[in-house]
């Protein structure tokens, strides 16, 4: 079962011992950008998370994100 953007957020920092708070503030120290838990949220919600912010996000809470091979090619 794949899991949406959102709920892979929640699991992680859940695992980790983290809140939302926690994690926005990383982001807004890392990128210079203002990161907001509402922000987040509603990012999330509208599944308008980009890569690169799944990969800070991976980063920051001990993660990296890997590409597997599963055979169903379409190209």
């Amino acid at each position: 079962m794949k899991l949406l953007a959102k709920e892979q957020i929640k699991t992680l920092l859940s695992q980790k011992g983290k809140k939302q708070k926690d994690l926005v503030e990383k982001l807004s120290e890392m990128t210079g950008e203002k990161y907001t838990s509402n922000g987040l949220s509603h990012k999330m919600r509208r599944g308008s998370v980009t890569y690169n912010e799944m990969l800070l996000i991976a980063e920051i809470l001990g993660y990296e994100i890997n590409f597997s091979n599963n055979n169903n090619e379409l190209i």
